[in-house]
């Protein structure tokens, strides 16, 4: 049966929007050796092909016969990206990386829109889509964030020094062999059968019970835990109040960790450094703080160096994220119910890093409103740093 080359041009016609590339190619080699000499030319007229189109698909059968390929390997047009050298480094530069507010985990983010990016990008001579932009994003790691709460406040201008002097002190320590602590007291919390956040399995239908509402009249007491973490041994010590968070309460916190930790485990000390909020109960103006201080130092014979960290950067405290947060997730969910299940809690707390942590109860009473007046102040022996002396002082005996 003869087949005119009209029916064979529609053939082709027809398949064109039928059938992918590939396979139009395929039908076209297939019917070129079919007709031996002088097919290639034919079948080129008739399909609209071109001759080194076809010579090309004899050669590469395998490759077209592939069904999981439209193209040979590398063909087709050039991604926008790959055509223009240089592109990902342009945004890359519009786009740099900011590090900003949890210091344990830092934030990459950027304020412009995709189609903003492109603009910005065209201006700088590269023409790529806003869709391939946000390829080239997501390939670098960067995704679509919302914003986290993590900024305190205005910072001072002096907060970056302030961080590379308490930096290159604790290095000194260290490399001489003194202790390190941080210190902070931690959320005080009700004593009693009261909700305490978090979850932990129990036996399904059957939560623990606890009051419907936190009415301070009903609790046994507040405890006021007062932490001192030391840095180079990961250690942590938690000195437990029944009253109110005062400075003498602070130094005494630092004073029973000094006489059942610290003396044992640096016997060999003649300073200590210690570094510590710039508010609370060891905060830079409190004057009970640096008195109580004085004496600690002239008990023990140690030379104490204090440094305070700038206001709004409490999270840069190392008992923050080092012991407070791994003792809030083990009594996560757990009635603190009175001060001795709040002292075991504190005791068995643990993490991967090796923390251990030691607890005690203190049952003094640290009285409130005590004043300090200035002969007391001045009876101080105390040194003050060249930089930023009200944060960065030293107290030696008398």
């Amino acid at each position: 049966m003869d087949i005119s080359d009209n029916t064979l041009r529609s053939f082709f016609s027809s398949i064109k929007d039928k059938l992918p590339e590939r396979y139009q190619r395929l039908v076209a080699v297939s019917m070129a050796e079919a007709i031996g000499h002088g097919g290639i030319k034919f079948v080129a007229e008739i399909s609209s092909s071109s001759r080194s189109t076809i010579i090309r698909g004899m050669r590469q059968r395998d490759e077209l016969a592939d069904a999981s390929r439209q193209r040979r390997p590398g063909g087709g047009r050039k991604k926008a990206v790959d055509a223009q050298q240089g592109a990902d480094e342009a945004l890359e530069a519009l786009i740099s990386p900011y590090t900003r507010g949890n210091p344990e985990n830092p934030l990459r983010w950027t304020t412009k829109s995709l189609r903003k990016l492109e603009g910005e990008m065209a201006g700088r001579g590269y023409r790529i889509s806003h869709v391939t932009i946000g390829e080239m994003l997501e390939k670098a790691g960067y995704t679509l964030q919302s914003c986290k709460k993590s900024h305190e406040g205005a910072g001072d201008p002096d907060r970056n020094a302030q961080f590379e002097h308490i930096n290159r002190s604790c290095l000194a320590f260290f490399e001489a062999e003194q202790p390190v602590i941080s210190v902070d007291a931690k959320k005080k919390e009700l004593v009693g059968n009261f909700k305490n956040g978090g979850r932990e399995y129990q036996k399904s239908g059957e939560p623990v019970e606890v009051n419907v509402y936190d009415f301070p009249d009903d609790a046994f007491g507040k405890a006021v835990p007062y932490g001192v973490y030391d840095i180079g041994a990961n250690r942590g010590f938690v000195n437990v109040g029944r009253s109110g968070d005062t400075g003498e309460f602070a130094v005494a916190s630092i004073r029973r960790w000094w006489e059942v930790l610290g003396s044992e485990m640096y016997p060999s000390a003649h300073s200590l450094y210690i570094t510590a909020d710039g508010g609370g109960s060891n905060g830079v103006r409190n004057r009970l703080w640096k008195r109580e201080l004085q004496k600690f130092a002239d008990e023990y014979g140690l030379n104490v160096y204090v440094s305070h960290f700038p206001p709004a950067t409490s999270k840069w405290n190392k008992i923050e994220h080092r012991l407070f947060s791994a003792i809030s997730l083990n009594w996560r969910g757990v009635p603190l119910a009175s001060f001795e299940i709040i002292v075991s809690l504190i005791e068995n707390t643990s993490n991967k890093s090796g923390l251990k942590v030691m607890s005690i109860l203190d049952e003094k009473e640290y009285a409130t409103g005590i004043k300090v007046d200035d002969e007391e102040i001045e009876r101080l022996n105390i040194k003050r740093h060249s930089f930023r002396p009200d944060w960065n002082y030293l107290i030696q005996p008398r």
